[in-house]
C-alpha cells in the first residue's frame, strides 16, 4: 500500500505560513524562517494545504507505507535542526504519543545530540530528565499550527471514570449524570489521523452524521469502548480519501472490528460500501458489522457482511 506524504521544496517556501491554518493535522509549523513538517505521523497526504502556497513550494509525494518508524523520522528531524526537534517533541506530547515521545528522546540519547542554547543555558539533559516536555522550551506561540478544533486529543485516560459510572449506573440519567463515552477528538473523518494511537489495536465505530441524533442512548448502546469516525455519505467530498483512511485503518493501525451504523435512508448505505471496499483493500479479514436505525431511533437490522 502506498502513502500520500507533502513534500516541500525549502528553496521556494519563504515562511509566509499561510497553508498552516490549513493543515488540519496540526503537522506545519514555520520554524526557522521555513515551513517544516513536523511529524510524517500527522501529514494525512490529502494536500490542503497546496492551494493556499503563493510560492507552489508544496507538493504531495507517493511511497509505499510502512508501519511508523519514529527513529526514522528522527533521522530526517535531526538534520533541520534544534527548534524543529523541539518542536517534533512538544508535538508528539501534546498528541499523547508517549510511546513515540519516549523513542525520540531515546534517540536523541543514543545519538547525543547537543540540545543546548547557543549561549549553553539550556542542556538537553534538562529536557530528556522528563517524560514530557517542560514549559520553559515550548516553540514560539505565534507559530501555533492547524486549527485548535481539529488537534487531536485523546480522552481515554479518564475513561475508566466513565466504564466505572455505566458499570454501576442504572439509566445515568437517575444520576444526574451526562457522561461521555468519546475516546478522542476529532471525530470527522476527514479530519481524522488514521495512525492516531488510539485507533491501534482497538474497535472502531464508523457511523453516519444523524445517527447519533437520532438515537437517544448512543453513547451507551454504541460509543461505549470504540474510537469513532463520523461521515455522511451523501454530502461529504473526497470520499476516496474516506477509503483511503479506512484502510489504513485496518491494514496499519490493526483495528479490531469495525461496526458501521447507518440510517434507514438509502443515501446512507453509501457507507457500508466504503467499509467494504476499504477492507477489501487491505486485504485483511476483518469483522464488519451494519447497525440500520430508524429516523424515530429505534434499531431495525443488525447484521455481519
Amino acid at each position: 500500500m502506498k502513502r500520500k506524504i507533502i513534500h516541500i521544496d525549502e528553496e521556494k517556501c519563504n515562511g509566509c505560513g499561510l497553508c498552516i491554518p490549513a493543515c488540519h493535522e496540526g503537522a506545519l509549523q514555520v520554524i526557522d524562517g521555513k515551513v517544516r513538517l513536523i511529524s510524517d505521523l500527522f501529514c494525512d497526504g490529502l494536500g490542503a494545504c497546496i492551494g493556499h502556497c503563493p510560492e507552489d513550494a508544496i507538493s504531495i509525494e507517493e511511497r509505499e507505507a510502512e508501519a511508523y518508524n519514529e527513529y526514522k523520522v528522527m533521522d530526517s528531524i535531526v538534520k533541520k535542526g534544534r527548534n524543529t526537534i523541539l518542536a517534533h517533541l512538544e508535538h508528539l506530547r501534546n498528541h499523547n504519543e508517549q510511546q513515540f515521545l519516549q523513542q525520540a528522546i531515546d534517540y536523541i540519547k543514543d545519538n547525543k545530540i547537543d540540545m543546548s542554547t547557543e549561549n549553553g543555558s539550556e542542556n538537553h539533559l534538562e529536557i530528556l530528565a522528563l517524560p514530557t516536555l517542560p514549559a520553559a522550551i515550548k516553540t514560539n506561540q505565534a507559530h501555533a499550527s492547524g486549527c485548535p478544533g481539529s488537534i487531536p486529543r485523546d480522552f481515554r485516560i479518564n475513561m475508566d471514570k466513565v466504564e466505572e459510572a455505566v458499570k454501576t449506573a442504572e439509566p445515568m440519567q437517575q444520576l444526574g449524570m451526562a457522561q461521555s463515552a468519546l475516546k478522542q477528538w476529532p471525530v470527522q473523518l476527514h479530519l481524522l489521523n488514521p495512525n492516531a494511537s488510539y485507533f491501534k489495536d482497538t474497535d472502531v465505530l464508523l457511523t453516519a452524521d444523524c445517527v447519533a441524533f437520532a438515537m437517544g442512548d448512543f453513547h451507551n448502546r454504541f460509543l461505549q469502548g470504540h474510537s469513532l469516525a463520523i461521515a455522511c455519505p451523501k454530502l461529504d467530498t473526497n470520499k476516496e480519501s474516506y477509503v483511503e483512511k479506512l484502510t489504513a485503518m485496518i491494514s496499519e493501525a490493526g483495528i479490531r472490528s469495525l461496526n458501521v451504523i447507518i440510517m434507514e435512508v438509502p443515501c446512507c448505505s453509501g457507507l457500508v460500501q466504503i467499509a467494504k471496499i476499504a477492507r477489501d483493500n487491505a486485504g485483511r479479514h476483518l469483522p464488519l458489522e451494519v447497525t440500520t436505525i430508524s429516523i424515530a431511533g429505534e434499531i431495525l437490522e443488525e447484521r455481519t457482511v
